[in-house]
C-alpha cells in the first residue's frame, strides 16, 4: 500500500485501527482513549467515516458504545460491515 493520505488526526486513528486484532471490536471511545485523546470519540467516528482504505484499515472493527454498529463508509455500507464482522466470528 502506498503512503496513507489524510489529516494528522486521521492518520493517527487509522494507525491505531490497524492494531485492533481480527475478531475483536473496540468502541469509538476506546479508540479515542487509545490515541490519548479521550474526549474525541466523535472525531474518531468521523476519521473512520473518511477512511478510504477500508477494509485494509479495519474501521469495521469499531462500534458505538451502546453496542450498535455505527456507520461504515466502505463499499457495501452497513451490510458489508456486518458481513466483515461476522466473517471474523464477531456476533453483533
Amino acid at each position: 500500500m502506498k503512503a496513507l493520505s489524510g489529516t494528522k488526526f486521521q492518520l493517527k486513528v487509522w494507525k491505531y485501527l490497524k492494531t485492533i486484532p481480527k475478531g475483536q471490536v473496540k468502541t469509538y471511545k476506546q479508540v479515542a482513549i487509545g490515541i490519548k485523546s479521550p474526549k474525541s470519540a466523535r472525531a474518531v467516528a468521523n476519521a473512520c467515516a473518511k477512511n478510504p482504505y477500508a477494509p485494509k484499515i479495519p474501521c469495521h472493527r469499531v462500534i458505538r458504545s451502546d453496542g450498535a454498529l455505527g456507520g461504515y463508509s466502505g463499499r457495501g455500507g452497513i451490510k458489508q460491515k456486518l458481513r466483515l464482522l461476522r466473517s471474523e466470528k464477531i456476533s453483533i
